[in-house]
């Protein structure tokens, strides 16, 4: 059994369809809503972080020599490339700390001249310790309360 419909729609007209892309704002619009605050910047060990393993697997990957070409790719001399790459020499748990910083009132203000210091540190449980007793692995918050 067949059943037709029928529709009041003009097939001369044409359809509109309205739809919000993320990240695109209609112009005119502020980028910034009502009441919402801006996203903490990441703090700078962090982010250097981050770059020592991008520059990591360029390496691994044959697109950069050493740290001579991290140099001249980043505008910095071969002695501050070297300082950037030692944070691959920190403990994986304590790298992963610093990954994970996100800029808040709760995460920890880790000067990344303390971290060459941890890093120059051969082993990673005397580098762990040396974390714990900087008091970098806990929060303001917590280390406040004691």
């Amino acid at each position: 059994m067949t059943r037709a419909i029928e529709s009041n729609v003009s097939l001369a007209t044409p359809a509109s369809v309205e739809l919000t892309i993320p990240g695109f704002r209609p112009p005119g619009e502020s980028p910034q809503r009502e009441g919402a605050s801006p996203p903490a910047r990441l703090p700078r060990v962090a982010r250097l972080m981050a770059l020592a393993i991008k520059y990591q697997e360029a390496v691994a990957r044959g697109e950069l020599a050493d740290y001579a070409d991290i140099a001249r790719l980043g505008y910095i001399t071969r002695a501050r490339a070297t300082q950037v790459m030692n944070l691959l020499h920190l403990a994986p748990d304590i790298q992963e700390r610093l990954l994970f910083l996100d800029g808040s009132s709760e995460s920890p203000d880790i000067a990344e001249r303390d971290l060459r210091m941890i890093s120059g540190v051969v082993y990673w449980k005397e580098q762990r310790r040396i974390w714990r007793e900087s008091g970098y692995h806990r929060s303001p918050a917590v280390a406040a309360r004691r």
